[in-house]
């Protein structure tokens, strides 16, 4: 089941926030002497996206669910085979080689930070895809009044057999709920699934989002969802 669809990795209007990348910059000007490769990756999630590789794992009635950032050495295989499902393939349009998979990745792991690829795992099992993103930052902030630190979503279940159960629902209150819980200053998480994907939609309004509205989008037209930090507890 294709809950949303592709991110866009450019900058919306919006990109007001010299204080957290100052602040950063002195950061890495004071620290960059001690500081390894592989943590620079998690400086640049800890500037826009609050770092998911930290957030832990959250339980759901299907079990245990975390969220890992996407290692392309790792799990580009994995994910070439998702997005050449049908079913996949007829929102997120990424069918082809692995190369096209790569590109689409590359966009984002080569970007400053505000689009983080991940893996969602089940159990210890990887069975979803997943882009957090800051969509006060996204070209979606043209479409909708945003707010500071909104965070955006896109899933794909990968495998099959998870879908058209209701797992979808359970997930995406699991993700909003790490993105609320570890994201102190998002007062909203939103999505914008193409609007004939009603199976995506329902899940979102089962989930606890709400649709604020429907808009046009390049290629679709979206329902833009919405979960409400101050009705986290309600819905």
């Amino acid at each position: 089941m294709r809950l949303t669809d592709t991110a866009v990795d450019t900058a919306g209007p919006g990109l007001d926030a010299p204080d957290a990348s100052d602040a950063l910059g002195v950061v890495r000007h004071i620290a960059a002497p001690r500081l390894k490769a592989g943590l620079l990756p998690l400086l640049a999630e800890a500037d826009l996206l609050d770092s998911p590789a930290t957030w832990g794992s959250v339980t759901t009635r299907a079990g245990a669910f975390r969220l890992e950032p996407v290692r392309p050495g790792r799990d580009l295989e994995l994910l070439t085979g998702w997005m050449n499902d049908p079913e996949v393939a007829a929102y997120w349009e990424l069918a082809g080689p692995a190369a096209v998979t790569a590109a689409h990745l590359r966009s984002q792991l080569d970007g400053d930070g505000r689009s983080i690829p991940c893996l969602g795992f089940l159990n210890g099992t990887p069975m979803s895809y997943w882009e957090i993103y800051r969509a006060d930052l996204d070209p979606l902030s043209r479409h909708y009044r945003a707010r500071p630190h909104d965070t955006g979503i896109h899933l794909l279940i990968g495998d099959g057999t998870n879908r058209g159960r209701g797992l979808g629902t359970a997930l995406l209150r699991a993700v909003a709920d790490l993105v609320l819980g570890n994201r102190p200053r998002c007062t909203r998480v939103v999505a914008e699934p193409d609007i004939r994907n009603t199976p995506s939609v329902s899940a979102f309004l089962s989930s606890g989002f709400r649709c604020h509205a429907e808009i046009d989008l390049p290629g679709k037209r979206a329902a833009l969802m919405v979960r409400e930090r101050a009705l986290r507890n309600l819905l």
